[in-house]
């Protein structure tokens, strides 16, 4: 599988033509634009944000649409929460609070610190909804979708706030394995969210 911008989706399909002996089959099936080769090599190019098209112009025109997009990412005592116009992020903020690892003490010792592990977690979370709902919230209309990553157990807590409810139905596009959340992680992140995804068969 490799991952393309969609300003070069164009140019890498040229690329298979001239590998694969000629222009390839397009069809559409199941959300995703399959292209065969006439030496039987298969592309199967699926878009984050809708349908793939019908034909390679089609697919092109919809991956290089312009969109706005919401970015939640969050790991463990860090998160990072932004808006996306096209691949440049436009509002962002980012931090990190101190959640304790874990501890080799055992018996009543490692409860205590388990509990006050999860309660520094929770705190986390609460900062990261709060944050959210107040970048994301009121451009929710505006949004093609909210896009998440970093570790989905606490990208979970962070959503299963209630004020957030109305930004679930807005969830879509990739789940992107990033690192902890910092600026330069949530820019890198608004480029991979618009990645068309290949899945190639030689």
């Amino acid at each position: 599988m490799v991952e393309v911008p969609p300003e070069r989706i164009a140019r890498w399909i040229e690329n298979f033509v001239a590998r694969h002996e000629g222009a390839p089959k397009a069809e559409a099936r199941a959300g995703a634009l399959v292209l065969t080769a006439p030496d039987g090599a298969v592309a199967e190019c699926r878009l984050p944000f809708g349908d793939a098209g019908v034909d390679v112009a089609g697919l092109a025109a919809a991956a290089t649409a312009r969109r706005r997009i919401g970015l939640l990412l969050a790991r463990r005592g860090a998160y990072g929460v932004g808006i996306a116009d096209g691949a440049s992020l436009v509002s962002s903020k980012v931090d990190r609070q101190y959640v304790q690892g874990r501890t080799a003490a055992g018996g009543w010792s490692q409860h205590r610190f388990a509990r006050r592990r999860d309660n520094q977690a929770r705190q986390s979370a609460q900062a990261a909804a709060d944050t959210t709902a107040r970048l994301l919230l009121p451009e929710r209309a505006r949004l093609a979708a909210v896009v998440l990553g970093g570790d989905r157990k606490a990208v979970e807590l962070v959503l299963s706030d209630r004020r957030l409810e109305p930004l679930r139905d807005r969830v879509g596009g990739w789940f992107l394995d990033v690192t902890e959340p910092r600026r330069a992680v949530l820019e890198e992140a608004a480029r991979q969210a618009r990645m068309v995804r290949i899945t190639l068969t030689d």
